[in-house]
């Protein structure tokens, strides 16, 4: 069961075989906080960044069990668990504006034009 704000701990290549946005739609649908894997096929990310879903890259994360409770400190830049503290790698500040806003969508219609944009 799927609850609002849950973070999926992923392995290698998360969202492959996903060439349209109907996979990160689903997931922003259900309210999910957050996904942190390896790697991410790239149209996927861009998918899901452009929705506003919080993505991060990192190495550990086989090291976190399914069903593990986790916590996600977005300020820290950390994964909270009962055995520790992971460092997420900051994401650019152009993704955080889109995290502010929820969608690049409510951020082009908020400035007029794209993160990064003149």
């Amino acid at each position: 069961e799927v609850r609002p704000g849950d973070i999926i701990v992923a392995g290698k290549n998360f969202g492959c075989g996903s060439s349209r946005e109907y996979a990160p739609k689903a997931l922003k649908v259900v309210n999910i906080g957050a996904i942190i894997a390896p790697s991410f096929a790239r149209i996927f990310f861009r998918n899901a960044l452009n929705l506003g879903i919080p993505l991060f890259e990192a190495d550990w994360t086989d090291e976190i069990a399914d069903g593990e409770t986790v916590t996600l400190d977005l300020e820290r830049g950390q994964l909270l668990t009962a055995h520790g503290a992971y460092a997420l790698k900051p994401p650019p500040d152009f993704v955080r504006q889109i995290w502010r806003e929820g969608t690049i969508v409510a951020y082009y219609r908020k400035y007029g034009s794209f993160p990064g944009e003149a």
